[in-house]
C-alpha cells in the first residue's frame, strides 16, 4: 500500500483552477521531487494534503485513511510534518527552543507527574531535539535567537523543527531557495540522511534540477494546475512538456 494517494484533486480560486486531475502515490520512504514553474500548483498541493486548503473534489489518503475534512493539527498529529518557502519560525526564540515546539503535539498531558514536578518527559524531549541539533550541525546555534542566525541555518532549523514531530512524511517546499552553493549542497545531504535514518518519505517541492535530480527517486512535473510528466528524473527533464514548460516554444 502507498503511503501517500492522490486521486483526482481539483481546487480552484474564483476563476483559477489551480489544480486539476491530479493523481499521485508516495511509497514509504521514497523521496519524490516536484518541479514546475511558479504558479503550477506545487505549493497548493502541499497545502492540500496539510490541512490548510481543503479541495473541491478528489481524495488524499495517508496510509489507507482519508486527510480530508481534517485541520493542519490533526494533520501532523497523523504523522505529517511541513516546512515553508517563507520561513515559519519564532524568530524572538532559541533554536533549541524553536525546535521543542516541533515535539508539542509528542507531549503527553500526566496530572501526576505535574504534581510532582517530575521532569521525566520534558527530558524524554530534550534528548530528541538534542540528536536532531547534533544531526544537521546546529550545534553551535541551539542557544542563539534565530533572528541572529545565518539564512540557511534557519532554513535548516526549519527542517529540525519538522523532523521533531518524528513525521513518517515530510513535506519541504523549497527547502534549499536562497542558499549558497556549499549550502544547498549540506542541505542535500542532510535531506538524503534523513530518509536513511528516520525512515522517512519525503515529498519535495524544488526549482534547482541539478539538486532535484540528485535527490529524487522518481520526479513530478507541474504546469497550470495538472501533472504534465513523471517518471525518473532525467525522463522527466527529457519530456516536450516539461521543456516547454520552461523554456517555451522553439
Amino acid at each position: 500500500m502507498a503511503l501517500l494517494e492522490i486521486e483526482q484533486l481539483n481546487i480552484s480560486f474564483g476563476g483559477i483552477r489551480a489544480l486539476q486531475g491530479v493523481d499521485l502515490k508516495l511509497e514509504p520512504e521514497e523521496i519524490l521531487t516536484v518541479i514546475g514553474p511558479n504558479g503550477s500548483g506545487k505549493t497548493t498541493l502541499f497545502n492540500c494534503i496539510s490541512g490548510v486548503y481543503q479541495p473541491d473534489d478528489g481524495q488524499v489518503r495517508f496510509e489507507g485513511e482519508s486527510l480530508l475534512g481534517l485541520s493542519p493539527d490533526f494533520v501532523a498529529k497523523r504523522g505529517i510534518a511541513r516546512t515553508f518557502q517563507n520561513l515559519r519560525l519564532f524568530l524572538h526564540m532559541s533554536v533549541l527552543d524553536n525546535l521543542l515546539l516541533g515535539r508539542h503535539i509528542q507531549f503527553k498531558k500526566n496530572p501526576l507527574h505535574a504534581f510532582f514536578r517530575l521532569r521525566r518527559e520534558e527530558l524524554r524531549h530534550r534528548r530528541i531535539v538534542e540528536e536532531i541539533i547534533e544531526f544537521l550541525d546546529l550545534q553551535a546555534w541551539r542557544q542563539t535567537r534565530i533572528s541572529d542566525c545565518p539564512y540557511g541555518i534557519q532554513k535548516r532549523c526549519e527542517i529540525g523543527r519538522a523532523l521533531a514531530m518524528e513525521p513518517r512524511l515530510l513535506l519541504l517546499d523549497e527547502p534549499i531557495a536562497g542558499l549558497t552553493s556549499e549550502e544547498k549542497d549540506e542541505t542535500a545531504y542532510h535531506i538524503t540522511e534523513i530518509r536513511g535514518r528516520y525512515k522517512t518519505a519525503i515529498l519535495l517541492v524544488e526549482h534547482d534540477l541539478k539538486i532535484a535530480s540528485r535527490l529524487a527517486d522518481r520526479m513530478v512535473a507541474f504546469e497550470l494546475g495538472q501533472i504534465i510528466a513523471q517518471g525518473t528524473a532525467e525522463e522527466v527533464q527529457r519530456s516536450p512538456a516539461v521543456i516547454q514548460a520552461y523554456l517555451g516554444d522553439e
